[in-house]
């Protein structure tokens, strides 16, 4: 079965991502329950991005109209965090119609902005629900409340294969990284999850609601929603955050989409994919655009093994796109995974090459040529 046959049968569309040219990760699933919308956001490429900004600025509108018109059909929203590729906020210019795009009676399935997210995206969350409120004439201050828990688990104390990883000559630079990283994890429980205020889930007066979707479960006729618990955005203690990766199931095919993971980079994160041996796995690659600097040569190295364990589970698809795909170098730094992918017979393609085209980054290196 091809690429676009599966899609088609599981109701699968590939709404928006970076093989696209904007920043974006935003898919969309329909079965008998209607239409579920998964991370409606888009961002302009970063400045090394090999286009012009009126370019760049033109193709994030481009996505954001191509979201808004499906978000317009569906009967759910899921927002997996609050980085602005992931979601929109309502006066975004480029939205058309705001309250089309967000309410009328949806569930808004977002992740929860009170506890496992960093600075940030507390208050990014605490902004987007501020103006989703506005729509309907309510206000963010109704819905305040002292925090709930008092007791927050450290999740790097659950990541058995990444601990037990044997790093070489990166063990003590990486020691003291999870030594800085757990401690930014207890400020940020005694500065902002345990001191609040928090933020209560939502009703709305023209029918709409507004869950966390953390760790719950949802069926929309036949299609079965787990928004997991939260997974970091990266490496552990990445200071970008968390994230609330999606498993669907419809019929007996399961698909996996990761939000993302930056790869992913932690050994436990993939050894649970694997473990799924979903059918179809819309995966965010890692971000070569920031190699060697801000993304080392032993986390990319992390991120291949562990699409190639990911591979040994022999899905039939696999989309590999988002971070993966801003730079000219991309195939060259995960050319073992497509390696793999090929020895395993597993499909392997970017958005924009399911949806018959060339990556966009590809066409512009080729120009360079």
């Amino acid at each position: 079965m091809g690429c676009n046959e599966l899609l088609k049968k599981l109701g699968i569309n590939l709404i928006w991502s970076d093989s696209l040219g904007a920043k974006s990760f935003s898919v969309s699933i329909e079965g008998s329950g209607g239409v579920i919308v998964i991370d409606p956001g888009a961002a302009q490429m970063q400045p090394s991005y090999p286009l012009p900004k009126s370019k760049k600025r033109e193709l994030r509108a481009k996505a954001i109209s191509s979201i808004e018109s499906w978000c317009w059909r569906a009967k759910a929203l899921i927002i997996t965090h609050y980085h602005y590729d992931h979601h929109i906020i309502p006066t975004d210019p480029d939205v058309k119609s705001p309250t089309k795009m967000w309410l009328c009676r949806k569930l808004l399935i977002v992740k929860n902005p009170n506890m496992y997210i960093n600075e940030s995206q507390w208050f990014r969350a605490r902004k987007f629900l501020n103006e989703l409120l506005k729509l309907v004439g309510d206000d963010l201050g109704r819905y305040l409340s002292e925090p709930e828990v008092a007791d927050f688990e450290d999740p790097v104390n659950n990541l058995s294969i990444a601990l037990s990883k044997d790093f070489g000559d990166y063990r003590s630079r990486r020691e003291e990284l999870l030594m800085k990283g757990k401690s930014w994890f207890a400020n940020l429980v005694r500065k902002l999850w345990g001191k609040g205020p928090w933020v209560t889930e939502m009703r709305l007066s023209d029918g709409s609601r507004v869950v966390w979707g953390d760790g719950k479960e949802f069926v929309f006729g036949d299609i079965y929603i787990k928004v997991l618990e939260p997974w970091f955005h990266g490496i552990e203690y990445d200071r970008t955050g968390w994230v609330t990766p999606v498993l669907i199931r419809k019929g007996n095919y399961a698909i996996f989409f990761s939000s993302d993971l930056m790869g992913p980079v932690i050994e436990d994160y993939a050894e649970w994919i694997a473990r799924l041996k979903a059918d179809v796995l819309i995966l965010d690659g890692p971000p070569t655009y920031l190699f060697p600097y801000m993304f080392n040569r032993v986390n990319l190295r992390r991120a291949i093994d562990n699409v190639i364990s990911i591979i040994s589970s022999k899905p039939k698809l696999i989309i590999y796109d988002h971070h993966l795909l801003r730079e000219r170098r991309w195939r060259e730094y995960v050319s073992d995974v497509f390696v793999e992918a090929k020895k395993n017979g597993v499909t392997l393609l970017t958005v924009a090459e399911c949806l018959g085209k060339k990556p966009l980054i590809d066409t512009l290196q080729s120009k360079k040529k």
